[in-house]
């Protein structure tokens, strides 16, 4: 069976690194995320990468090392996402709440993408859980690509 993938990350070697599943729900809780998350295993359609990244308007869950024994784990990160996405909807013109899917996606997008080209001096205090988490250590010089079939 095959799915579409919202979005994907490389590493600088380009191995699958980052599966990102975006969607423009707010306020989600920890249960909710968790259960998408484990939905989205139950049907076999979520490749096994070291990271997962549920992206919300108001927050990020990440899930580390996405192996799928480990399904009903909670994610290791839960983030604030409002400083995070705040330059890029000013930039829109957007707020989070009128914000569609797929305008969500592409703003996700261009920050996951400006991310693989900084340097770690560069990311603001509202980023630096990504090199903690490891994750900027896996997309530094990597890519990214939309709507990826699995």
């Amino acid at each position: 069976m095959s799915t579409n993938l919202d979005l994907v990350g490389y590493d600088s070697d380009n191995q699958l690194a980052l599966v990102v599943e975006v969607k423009k729900k707010q306020n989600a809780s920890l249960d909710w995320a968790t259960q998408l998350r484990r939905n989205i295993l139950a049907h076999g359609t979520l490749p096994n990468t070291p990271f997962f990244l549920l992206a919300l308007p108001d927050r990020f869950f990440l899930w580390k090392n996405g192996d799928k024994n480990h399904e009903t784990n909670n994610p290791a990160y839960t983030i604030d996402a409002k400083p995070v996405l705040k330059p890029y909807l000013e930039r829109a013109g957007m707020k989070a709440e009128q914000i569609s899917n797929q305008s969500l996606e592409i703003i996700i997008a261009a920050w996951l993408s400006e991310l693989a080209q900084k340097e770690p001096n560069q990311l603001d205090a509202s980023e630096r859980w990504l090199i903690e988490s490891g994750l900027y250590a896996v997309l530094a010089g990597g890519r990214l690509e939309h709507e990826v079939v699995a």
